[in-house]
């Protein structure tokens, strides 16, 4: 089974490629790390006019995030890969997307070149959604002016979406990353409106839960932004399937491994099949404890039993 990027059908990776899609073109432009509500308000007013003039939209995004090319050190860690959010994107009824490699050599083309690319291989270019406040180019010299501009010579409309407020504040990736980071997975669900969750690949482990009877399947997550260290019980989304289970986020004090760092290692409920090298999406439900340190494997087995007994009782799920 494919994984990452090339599991997901309708990906162009070169504007070229615009010549094939049907006309007349709706592009949606972003970046969309987390794709929360403004992201979406974006893309489905691009999905909506491409139903009423039976045309196609367009999702045009780009990887790496800018800020980790342009500003490294400043760059925030991520609500989605890339991958996860084109599966996003896709879920919204998006049928083509537009994945544009961010380099230096990308980020130094003046913005009206990118805009004039772009509708020269639109068959043809009928509309620009943009976040109201969207930048791009050379400089950031690229705006909603300079899209009206064009769009009078070229023949497109621009649409500045307005940005979308809950609870006074405006919905952004950086309230969302912190209500993660704190644990608050209710608040970020309401800005993302749709459940956090992380999208992983599941990579070969030590095997040291199948020796204590729980087998877990590690997740090289491809989520940069974690909630708090902690076992959850979680569910787990394979292909159409939905898999109930516990996972433990952290740095496995009682059994020490390479690195130290933050793995995130999931136990499938009545499971036992290969599924290395799959992805895996794993909504958490609830945290039942945080992550503790024990004297013995034993003592650990022991919790993990409570643990899965625990998760089975949040998820309604009979032994």
């Amino acid at each position: 089974m494919r994984s990452g990027i090339d599991a997901i059908p309708g990906v162009l990776r070169t504007i070229g490629e615009l010549r094939d899609i049907p006309g007349p073109v709706f592009l949606a432009i972003g970046v969309f790390d987390g794709l929360h509500l403004g992201h979406q308000a974006v893309i489905r007013r691009a999905l909506e006019a491409a139903r009423r003039d039976k045309g196609t939209a367009v999702v045009v995004t780009f990887d790496p995030h800018p800020v980790r090319v342009l500003r490294p050190e400043q760059a925030p860690r991520l609500l989605t890969s890339t991958a996860h959010k084109l599966r996003l994107i896709r879920d919204l009824g998006v049928s083509h997307q537009l994945l544009i490699h961010f380099d230096h050599s990308f980020a130094a083309t003046p913005p009206e070149e990118f805009i004039r690319a772009l509708a020269s291989a639109s068959q043809p270019l009928r509309e620009i959604c943009v976040g109201f406040e969207w930048s791009f180019g050379k400089g950031r010299a690229g705006n909603l002016a300079l899209l009206e501009r064009l769009g009078e010579e070229l023949d497109f409309a621009e649409v500045g979406v307005p940005a979308v407020e809950m609870d006074g504040e405006i919905i952004s990736s950086t309230l969302i990353r912190r209500a993660v980071e704190a644990g608050d997975l209710a608040r970020a669900a309401r800005l993302l409106g749709r459940e956090f969750t992380i999208l992983g690949t599941v990579v070969e482990g030590d095997r040291v839960g199948r020796t204590l009877g729980y087998p877990t399947a590690n997740l090289s997550a491809h989520n940069e932004q974690y909630p708090p260290n902690g076992v959850y019980a979680i569910e787990a989304r394979r292909g159409i399937r939905t898999l109930p289970g516990v996972a433990n986020i952290g740095v496995r004090p009682t059994v020490k491994h390479a690195g130290g760092t933050r793995l995130l290692e999931v136990h499938l409920f009545d499971f036992d099949e290969a599924i290395y090298g799959e992805d895996l999406e794993i909504t958490f439900r609830k945290f039942l404890r945080p992550e503790q340190k024990f004297t013995s494997l034993e003592e650990l087995r022991q919790q993990i039993e409570r643990d899965a007994a625990q998760a089975r009782v949040v998820l309604g799920i009979a032994h």
